[in-house]
């Protein structure tokens, strides 16, 4: 077997792998409030929470792409308009910022703002001023959408602001690093290749699967 390659059975057995190497009784001693940054980290927020007693929510957020090319990710946007660019790839390809704010502001407004409307009848993300966030994620590939909800958490004032992924790439930790407290992984991969790589059964998640993991 490569000895890049792992296996997590679903999405499950990965939260529980992430419970293994986050220092959950020392957490326990504070209040966390358990952020997933995607509908795949949704099920692993929940799992986590409940072993931290803490509150579980998601960051909704969409991925902005290269003009004429849906494959080449250039930019996040969040519920509260908080915008990553990915700057070299911008710059590669000579897409000016004008397009990609105008992109975001129209995802903004056709897209998050329905979701968030559904999910908590308008609210945004409820207040992060002065609480300890965990944020998780299935994966992290890119690493965009995660340092997008990082940003996010930062600017509606969080105590502190952990990471928690069962995989990513060797090249993602640095950055991550740089402006989170803490990150937890279970695997960093040299040579990553994708997230569903790595799991036996990653299947694709739903707002209306968000929705029922909410209720359930």
């Amino acid at each position: 077997m490569n000895p890049d390659k792992v296996f997590f059975k679903n999405r499950e057995v990965a939260a529980y792998r992430l419970l293994d190497v986050l220092p959950i009784d020392s957490m326990k001693l504070e209040d966390w409030t358990v952020i997933a940054s995607s509908y795949g980290g949704f099920e692993i927020a929940k799992i986590i929470a409940r072993a931290l007693n803490g509150k579980f929510d998601i960051m909704f957020s969409e991925k902005i792409y290269a003009p004429n090319n849906e494959d080449c990710e250039i930019a996040v946007v969040t519920e509260h308009e908080e915008v990553l660019i990915h700057e070299e790839l911008v710059k590669s390809f000579d897409i000016s910022l004008d397009y990609v704010y105008s992109k975001s502001k129209q995802i903004f407004d056709d897209t998050l703002t329905q979701k968030v409307k559904r999910f908590r009848h308008g609210e945004k993300i409820k207040r992060l001023e002065g609480k300890n966030v965990l944020i998780v994620d299935e994966g992290i590939n890119t690493g965009l959408t995660m340092m997008a909800c990082i940003k996010t958490a930062i600017n509606l004032k969080a105590k502190s602001i952990s990471v928690a992924t069962p995989v990513l790439p060797t090249a993602s930790i640095p950055t991550i690093d740089s402006i989170a407290d803490d990150l937890y992984f279970v695997k960093k991969l040299d040579h990553f290749v994708s997230i569903n790589f790595y799991y036996d059964s990653l299947e694709d998640v739903s707002f209306e699967d968000i929705e029922l993991i909410n209720k359930g």
